[in-house]
Order: C-alpha cells, then structure tokens, then sequence
C-alpha cells in the first residue's frame, strides 16, 4: 500500500533513480551528492536500529550501540509494528542474503 502523502511525480523519479543502482560505491556517490552526512547517518542509524528492535534488543543496548534517542527508537519501533512494512521487507532480505552467504 502506497502512502498518497508521499507519492508524487518527483518521489517517483527519485526511487527509479534510486533503482538504478548498481553497487554501493555507486549509492554512496549518489546519496552523498542528494543528501547531506547527517541525513545518510541518520537514516543508518535508523535501519540498525530496526534490526536490532527485530532481534528483541532493548532500548538501552540500542542507544548505547547507535547513539540513538528514545525518541527516535520509538519512532522506529512504530513503522516496524503499524508502519509501511518496509522495514520489515529490507530486514527480511537482508537475513536472507545473509543465510545465503553462511552456506
């Protein structure tokens, strides 16, 4: 389901643009020339902190592994639990390709 706030014509050339990448050495030039250091941090952060919620840390080891607020634990706490599932779609792949790697 798609958020309509959201969606809109440039978001959707964003995410084609997004796409278009091949490797990471291509999305670090990229996300570095769109978005500030902070804002790729910050969404970093965010991604590992969902993965760390996944594997039932607490939000004390959240915070003292990623330097994350409460405020923005709980926040993703939330998108995990009533959000998008996009979290939950990149966390499941990821474990995937993890496992693939493992055998």
């Amino acid at each position: 389901m798609l958020n309509r706030k959201l969606q809109d014509e440039l978001t959707d050339k964003l995410f084609e643009a997004i796409l278009l990448l091949k490797n990471k050495e291509e999305c670090y030039s990229f996300f570095e020339d769109v978005g500030t250091i902070s804002e790729i941090k910050a969404f970093a952060q965010r991604l590992e902190v969902a993965k760390m919620l996944d594997e039932g840390k607490t939000y004390r080891e959240i915070h003292e592994k990623t330097g994350a607020s409460e405020a923005t634990i709980s926040r993703v706490s939330r998108s995990l639990h009533y959000g998008a599932d996009g979290y939950r779609l990149v966390l499941n792949r990821l474990k995937s390709l993890k496992e693939g790697e493992k055998e």
